[in-house]
């Protein structure tokens, strides 16, 4: 059974922080449905999925702002459907818009590397709602049925503490929660 684990940011900055934290984790990842909007075929993307030589394997979703559900959205779904899949956890990926879309978190983890209760915002600092993050491309894993959802401020960024020239500390950190808590 393949192991995924689902990211809702699919900009150029959070695809080489997930291939740096990949690296750093020795875990595989899927760039193709990167981009801002994602925008591959779900066929494509199941054949790369599947095609992953590592047991866990990081996909990236992006819906690029729009609200409800986008095009990321739409292929995480059918990808959770999948039978030799499993979905072992998420990064629900903060945005600057309070107004859109939100989900439920497990946890969060801050821009510091810190385990909170609340949610984060774009900038990875503690919002005032516990176990809430607001996104773009979040509002379809309260459907889905995924071991841990953890909260997380913009990959890559977060006033430079996610830079991936730096390790992509906090998104390394988040993924290896995740796998740890997959393993439990």
């Amino acid at each position: 059974m393949q192991k995924v684990i689902f990211v809702t940011d699919g900009d150029a900055i959070a695809c080489k922080a997930i291939i740096r934290a990949t690296k750093t984790l020795s875990i595989g990842h899927v760039i193709l449905s990167g981009g801002n909007p994602t925008c591959c075929s779900y066929e494509d993307l199941l054949k790369k999925v599947k095609a992953s030589e590592y047991l866990i394997t990081v996909v990236l979703f992006d819906d690029a702002g729009q609200v409800e559900i986008g095009k990321g959205e739409t292929l995480m779904k059918q990808l959770a459907e999948e039978e030799e899949i499993e979905i072992i956890g998420a990064l629900a990926v903060s945005s600057a818009d309070r107004s859109a879309d939100w989900t439920r978190v497990d946890v969060s983890i801050d821009r510091n590397g810190q385990l909170v209760s609340q949610g984060v915002d774009k900038e990875g600092i503690p919002d005032l709602e516990d176990h809430k993050v607001h996104g773009d491309t979040v509002y379809v894993l309260d459907q889905l049925d995924i071991k841990t959802v953890v909260g997380i401020g913009d990959l890559g960024k977060m006033a430079g503490r996610d830079d991936p020239h730096k390790g992509a500390k906090v998104t390394t950190k988040a993924l290896k929660l995740i796998i740890e808590r997959s393993a439990k």
